[in-house]
């Protein structure tokens, strides 16, 4: 049966996107006959024309600009920062304009404009190839923060986010990039903004998202032996939240961890802590726990397992609820 990887679905979004409607354009540093870094974009320009899929300059700052500019103007553009921190040049453009132009402008103008974002670590790179800058975008008002764990959601929330008219930051975590599915890609998924239940459970309340889903799912597992049964909420994305979800799975459980792999201070995790704390308290059976990197830069790739989040570490957390309870 034939596989499809994260990279090839995301690849067949952007097709399907660019076939579907003129009004689309692709653009970034090598995303034209290159196809990316990571060959995203790979045959979008052989396909559509230069016109529609094309090579910038090595400038985020005028990547967005000129995304923004576009955006204004009747175009529908998604661009690529290639890896997370080649995004910050271009953040004074994201948030003095893209995600503030709906209200500067009381609703009359809207800017559909997609910036995919290769995220987090996991590939053995260097510091400035391997950050979490999720909490910078999700702190501001204006702009919607989209987080896919699956091939599936990876395809569906992607042509979901060019059909919106606000900005979005899409968060592509780049050691999924190779995961797999042998199912076909659903041409519709959960609307951005529906949380998703990756495996129910009765004692603990793990709550994460991109690229951390997977090690959640492996920790659930591994918690079997030690007799936790844990439920994994995948948030899909992160503004807007789901809080509906995730407080009424901690209700349910009385515990909760939440695991993400960017630092913990002033994190989406400590967000998402202080609001179950705030929506959840009578529930809770201990207090929340995190499981975050660490609040250093981005170690050098020799160290890299030794700053993710691992299993052991998220079984600690649920070992801490338990005792908390006992």
């Amino acid at each position: 049966m034939a596989t499809t990887t994260m990279s090839e679905a995301l690849n067949q979004a952007l097709q399907d996107c660019l076939a579907e409607d003129d009004r689309v354009v692709v653009f970034g540093e090598d995303v034209g006959p290159l196809g990316g870094v990571f060959r995203v974009t790979d045959g979008l320009t052989a396909k559509f024309g230069e016109e529609r899929c094309f090579d910038t300059p090595l400038a985020e700052s005028g990547i967005v600009g000129m995304a923004i500019g576009m955006a204004m103007n009747g175009f529908r553009p998604v661009v690529e920062m290639q890896f997370d921190a080649f995004g910050l040049p271009a953040f004074d453009q994201v948030v003095s304009h893209a995600a503030k132009y709906r209200n500067r402008t009381r609703g009359t103008i809207s800017l559909p404009l997609v910036i995919r974002v290769p995220t987090n670590g996991g590939i053995g790179g260097l510091e400035h190839h391997c950050d979490s800058s999720e909490a910078y975008y999700a702190h501001t008002p204006g702009l919607i923060v989209v987080a896919p764990s699956t091939v599936e959601d990876a395809y569906t929330l992607l042509r979901d986010s060019v059909a919106l008219d606000d900005p979005v930051i899409f968060l592509e975590p780049k050691h999924l990039y190779w995961s797999k599915t042998d199912q076909e890609l659903p041409r519709q998924g959960d609307p951005i903004g529906q949380a998703a239940v990756r495996r129910s459970g009765r004692d603990v309340s793990l709550i994460t998202y991109g690229s951390s889903v997977p090690l959640a799912l492996e920790a659930a597992d591994a918690a079997v032996e030690e007799g936790w049964d844990v439920e994994v909420i995948d948030l899909r994305s992160l503004v807007p939240l789901d809080e509906a979800t995730v407080t009424a799975s901690v209700r349910k459980t009385g515990r909760a961890v939440v695991l993400a792999e960017a630092p913990g201070f002033a994190s989406v995790a400590s967000e998402i802590a202080a609001r179950i704390g705030e929506e959840c308290f009578h529930s809770l059976l201990a207090p929340v726990r995190r499981v975050t990197g660490f609040n250093i830069p981005y170690p050098p790739p020799k160290l890299e397992n030794n700053y993710l989040p691992s299993v052991d570490r998220v079984l600690d957390a649920v070992a801490d609820l338990q005792w908390e309870d006992s």
